[in-house]
């Protein structure tokens, strides 16, 4: 998901704004990717296919059917919310309750993976899609920052999810009783909270995140069968540096991500994909020192 900046030496302006372009898309993909970790202490392998499901979906609306962006834009949140709840209705709801060993949940989490690749391929194919752009022109500022305006709307469209998510997480009934699944499930269901349905509504919630993201960045990036996984590893690594299961862990996650990704690219662009390499180096020495993340308790 490099969104394939320039290949020259970038100001800190552009570093700075490359940071939060890449950075608020990347909090969001860890934020439903977390909200059903901590619902149900499930890992959603299949959470990059979600996002790529997400892109096709707006990319069929906007792309070949002409609807309105925004429209096609609900259209992806809907379905994805909607696959999400049949997910977790059908398939993970019936493991958790059968059995009490988490690596069902995981063998089932990649099967559902799998499936949803062959699904993409056979409804989508392989091959790059991509969008006309929703808006036109470049942002310049003497050459210090330069940013075309659909990467600018994208990234003040993202920020707002994200605000929105919290605000609905803070102040609604459905959130603070997501909140309370999240933080003991057993308390809240004594309390009254229907776990069932909350645990459904959190993993559509979450599904619906992914689906977003992807039709947000499908004008940027086009969409592609092969990103779902690639979209995945990058989310637990988001997941991993802010902490398994914690809200604000995700989303400082995604930003420090983000900026690390733009600095190295600045850095190191003239070593190619080495950026990435030293991410994941720096990643694994972090969780040496600190493996329960940023912001996360303890394991256990």
């Amino acid at each position: 998901m490099a969104q394939g900046f320039s290949k020259k030496e970038e100001s800190m302006e552009q570093i700075l704004a490359n940071g939060v372009y890449l950075g608020s898309q990347y909090a969001m993909i860890a934020l439903g990717l977390t909200l059903i970790f901590a619902l149900m202490n499930v890992l959603n392998f299949a959470h990059g296919q979600m996002y790529v499901i997400g892109g096709f979906v707006t990319y069929t609306f906007y792309g070949h059917w002409g609807v309105p962006f925004v429209l096609a834009l609900v259209m992806s949140c809907v379905t994805l919310a909607i696959l999400g709840a049949l997910i977790e209705r059908y398939l993970f709801a019936p493991v958790i309750k059968g059995s009490s060993r988490e690596e069902s949940t995981m063998l089932l989490a990649a099967g559902i993976a799998f499936f949803l690749d062959a699904v993409i391929l056979l409804v989508f194919g392989e091959k790059q899609r991509g969008v006309p752009k929703i808006v036109d022109g470049v942002f310049n500022w003497d050459f210090r920052l330069i940013m075309p305006y659909d990467r600018i709307l994208i990234c003040v469209l993202a920020i707002l999810s994200i605000i929105a998510f919290i605000a609905l997480m803070q102040y609604t009934k459905t959130g603070r009783a997501l909140r309370a699944l999240a933080q003991d499930r057993t308390a809240a269901q004594l309390m009254g909270v229907n776990v069932d349905r909350y645990s459904m509504i959190g993993f559509a919630l979450g599904a619906m995140l992914a689906g977003l993201v992807g039709g947000l960045l499908v004008t940027i990036t086009g969409v592609n069968l092969g990103m779902g996984g690639a979209t995945s590893i990058k989310a637990f690594m988001m997941v991993m540096i802010g902490g398994a299961g914690v809200i604000s862990g995700a989303i400082w996650g995604g930003i420090i991500l983000g900026f690390m990704e733009a600095i190295g690219l600045a850095l190191l662009y003239q070593y190619g994909d080495i950026t990435y390499l030293v991410i994941f180096v720096s990643l694994m020495i972090f969780l040496a020192v600190r493996p329960q993340g940023l912001m996360g308790k303890p394991w256990g």
